[in-house]
């Protein structure tokens, strides 16, 4: 059993990581270009995981009823379904490829090292 501070600490780890999900959904979709926004539907998809995964851990030490447990993650299930599908359509139609600097790609050229 964990202690009411532990108790505390896992409802907070599962607000975060549950706010984070939409929160970087909203940061990519304010971002330039549509790589970007792709990057941060990943790391909502990896966020939303990580609530799954804190949701488990949850419902093993009997905090979540099987019922509520169930309903989120079938939730959660849903969730990633729509996140991998507008991932998709991002790829698909790459909004912002066509933006001014969208192409342009900074490019180092490597020291010489000298083996004198």
């Amino acid at each position: 059993m964990l202690s009411a501070e532990e108790k505390w600490n896992l409802n907070q780890q599962i607000r975060c990581s549950a706010q984070s999900v939409f929160a970087n959904i909203a940061e990519g979709h304010g971002r330039f270009y549509y790589q970007e926004n792709v990057r941060f539907c990943d790391i909502a998809r990896g966020s939303l995981t990580e609530t799954y995964t804190h949701l488990v851990l949850a419902h093993d030490m009997k905090y979540i009823p099987d019922d509520l447990f169930n309903r989120l993650k079938s939730q959660i299930d849903e969730l990633i379904r729509i996140i991998n599908g507008y991932i998709a359509y991002l790829k698909r139609s790459k909004r912002g490829e066509n933006e001014p600097g969208a192409h342009h790609f900074v490019q180092e050229l490597s020291p010489e090292y000298s083996t004198d």
